[in-house]
């Protein structure tokens, strides 16, 4: 996937891309650490780069959800769980389980096709906005776009402080691009 989003025909797959590529920039601080390197916790919080991965998807599974109609349990030790892995749980199952909850997303938005789609909005949490009924689906896919990437710059830093490395070499070598003069593809340290 190239740095920048595409050319976009539609609001609807505007939407979708924009957050496709944050979860794909978001993935890419994963690119070559090790089992012990995802779990690192360098920064002054307990946030860790597979841990954040985790979450976002989470996250998403959740609003997706709530778009859905499905039911919805705030649990606050589930939640806090997100943000870590747990003991024996590899990345490869985390990123698989966010593709098939990315799959997911776009096919409930496809197949709903309305953006103005009412979502209810919770209201037994202090956070939500006690003076409307609901969200759009609009709305959703907006806040998907803005946690996902809150969190991949949090991701930034965490990979940042883990080995040094940043989005565009990271970028350049899971993609192969050549290198020049201004960026060079992040090599693992020996």
């Amino acid at each position: 996937m190239p740095g920048q989003v595409g050319s976009i025909e539609n609001e609807q797959q505007g939407l979708l891309a924009y957050l496709a590529q944050m979860r794909y920039v978001l993935r890419l601080t994963a690119y070559g650490l090790t089992d012990e390197q995802l779990r690192a916790t360098p920064a002054a919080s307990e946030l860790s780069v597979g841990g954040l991965i985790k979450h976002c998807a989470s996250t998403e599974a959740g609003w997706m959800g709530q778009v859905r109609g499905e039911p919805q349990e705030l649990d606050y030790v589930a939640y806090a769980n997100s943000f870590r892995l747990a003991e024996g749980e590899r990345i490869d199952d985390v990123l698989a389980r966010y593709d098939r909850i990315a799959e997911q997303t776009e096919k409930t938005v496809v197949e709903l096709d309305n953006l103005e789609h009412a979502v209810p909005i919770d209201h037994s949490v202090p956070w939500n906005s006690k003076d409307m009924s609901h969200w759009t689906l609009r709305w959703v896919l907006l806040h998907l776009i803005q946690e996902t990437a809150r969190h991949t710059g949090h991701a930034d830093i965490v990979r940042e402080s883990v080995d040094g490395a940043t989005a565009y070499p990271l970028m350049a070598a899971a993609e192969g691009w050549p290198e020049t003069d201004w960026l060079k593809p992040w090599k693992p340290t020996p």
